[in-house]
């Protein structure tokens, strides 16, 4: 029997995608009939199988020196972590079929664009615009509209435009923080992401504009849906990140040094937890009312 490496195991980073959890739950916490079999085995597609697949295929590609997300001294990626990552993907879409065709067709699109990502032939991550743009887009949006299609009791194609919309931006809203503490490892990968385009303050200052949008665009759909009281709820929730963003802006302000690996996940955890909470109330409220 063949043995499964720490390397493998630490670089798939399982425990990460609970990170990516809050927008399957923001998906389901606005359905109107979920089937309850279908929304356990599209959890267990997404974050047991398509997230670690595109963590571990990513630091194959990236052979990572310094902290990674989740990471803070990663090891050195074998062959084995490429292939596990093959038959993670392989897996995922296997299950799919058992959701349905339009599901299936939006995790093969999901792998497709986390490989290009990362492939050192295409790459994605290496341009600004389009690689930011390529993971907002795919773990928002699309992640938004694939659950929610596969999750409803009747397989709906009627997917809300601004739930999925904003779930972009929340995405949107986030991601540059992650990458702030990457900024001399990206250079010498030869990498150039939004957050090293932007500079550490304007990092900051464009996150703080996306997710204000992205709030906007939540109160609307809430408000438009005789809903207000759920908004209110879900912004009180989310008050620890916006205090911790604050205080954490206001440090780097002051030192760049600030802009640090510690500081960066210690805003994942805030922000992952109060999300994932905010979303999982918004649920539970959905299921009583």
């Amino acid at each position: 029997m063949m043995r499964i490496e720490r390397s493998t195991l630490q670089l798939l980073r399982f425990h990460f995608s609970v990170f990516l959890l809050p927008v399957f739950l923001f998906a389901l916490s606005l359905e109107e009939t979920i089937h309850p079999l279908r929304a356990l085995l599209v959890f267990f597609i997404l974050h047991a199988l398509v997230y670690p697949a595109s963590n571990g295929y990513n630091s194959y590609m990236d052979r990572d020196e310094g902290s990674i997300g989740g990471i803070e001294k990663p090891m050195k990626p074998t062959r084995q972590l490429f292939h596990a990552t093959l038959l993670l993907d392989a897996l995922a879409i296997l299950l799919s079929v058992a959701v349905s065709l339009p599901f299936t067709i939006g995790i093969i699109a999901y792998i497709l664009v986390s490989r290009a990502y990362s492939y050192r032939g295409i790459r994605l991550k290496q341009y600004p615009v389009i690689g930011y743009l390529s993971v907002i887009l795919f773990q928002g949006a699309m992640t938004f509209w694939i659950s929610y299609h596969a999750c409803s009791r009747d397989l709906t194609l009627d997917v809300p435009w601004l739930p999925c919309l904003v779930s972009s931006l929340l995405i949107g809203g986030f991601y540059p923080l992650t990458q702030v503490y990457q900024h001399e490892q990206d250079a010498r990968d030869g990498v150039r992401t939004l957050s090293r385009m932007l500079g550490y303050r304007g990092t900051f200052i464009f996150c703080a504009a996306i997710y204000s949008v992205a709030m906007l665009g939540l109160f609307l759909y809430f408000e438009q849906q005789g809903m207000a009281g759920k908004f209110l709820l879900f912004a009180t929730m989310l008050l620890p990140v916006l205090l911790y963003f604050l205080g954490w802006a206001r440090d780097v302000w002051q030192d760049v040094s600030a802009a640090s690996y510690t500081r960066t996940m210690r805003m994942n955890v805030i922000a992952g937890v109060c999300t994932t909470l905010a979303f999982l109330s918004l649920l539970i409220w959905n299921i009583i009312d």
